[in-house]
């Protein structure tokens, strides 16, 4: 065939989002056949993918989102290289599709996205990781509610549950879902209240409390373990934190009053919070 157009060319960046040179090429060895240039840059996206593929990604986003009335909420962590990258407007919106991806996903986001991602690399220049995502669909009357802070580098999910549907619509539950989003982010619960911290967690912090004191009497020993074990739990369980608006009450003690307030009782069934780069 002839030259190759700039219009075809146009189509064919728009398309793809690769680079207007790369298209022209792709164009004139397909003979101007559009479909065939798009499995030749698929082909070339894969190729520089695995290329890229062992190179440090140390910089990223994390996003996350409520969908259907806040009855399903997601959160996904996507690595690249640097935040040059991780600032651009390029990325910022892939990680948005691979978000509304993740709706539907409660496995690894990460194996279906895979020809997605060698493609942006292939655009960017730049290795890409989708590193993990999260799905959280309602367990019974209640809404998740999700928040995003510093930069897009802390990202927090929480179901909070009520009796009543109807609750769940109200002000001031929402709002005290978004209260609790923020505790999170802030506070850093290792877990939801003492009953889900795990037996060799507790022994481990027990044995440490009875070595800083192993000089005296068992007895005083014993209740200075359990007055630092109370401690531990006050620090490390999201209910017994001190609520962060208000450190002279703490999370349950929150709950307990918002749910006279709106005639319910409250409950919070789970929470996640990803900070970028942490170890899982």
């Amino acid at each position: 065939m002839g030259e190759i157009s700039a219009a075809q060319v146009k189509e064919l960046r728009e398309a793809t989002n690769v680079g207007m040179m790369e298209c022209k090429k792709a164009l004139e060895e397909a003979g101007g056949d559009r479909e065939k240039a798009i499995k030749f840059l698929r082909e070339r996206g894969l190729a520089v993918a695995g290329k890229k593929a062992s190179r440090a990604v140390k910089s990223g986003l994390i996003a996350a989102g409520s969908f259907d009335d806040g009855r399903t909420g997601v959160m996904i962590e996507v690595n690249c290289e640097t935040d040059f990258v991780a600032r651009n407007d390029n990325f910022q919106r892939f990680v948005a599709q691979m978000l509304e991806r993740a709706r539907d996903v409660d496995g690894e986001l990460a194996a279906r996205v895979q020809d997605d991602v060698a493609a942006k690399i292939a655009e960017i220049g730049e290795n890409i990781v989708v590193r993990r995502n999260i799905r959280f669909a309602a367990q019974g009357p209640g809404a998740i509610g999700c928040y995003i802070h510093l930069g897009s580098k802390v990202g927090v999910m929480v179901e909070l549950g009520c009796g009543r549907a109807e609750t769940a619509s109200a002000a001031g539950f929402r709002d005290l879902l978004k209260d609790l989003t923020l505790h999170v982010a802030a506070c850093s619960p290792s877990f939801l209240d003492r009953a889900a911290v795990p037996a060799e967690v507790q022994a481990a912090e027990r044995a440490i409390y009875a070595k800083q004191v192993q000089n005296k009497p068992p007895p005083i020993v014993d209740k200075i373990v359990a007055g630092k074990l109370e401690k531990y739990f006050a620090l490390a369980c999201f209910v017994e934190q001190a609520f962060v608006k208000d450190p002279d009450t703490s999370v349950a003690k929150l709950l307990a009053a918002r749910g006279k307030e709106l005639g319910d009782s409250l409950a919070i069934r789970r929470f996640v919070r990803y900070q970028l780069g942490e170890e899982n």
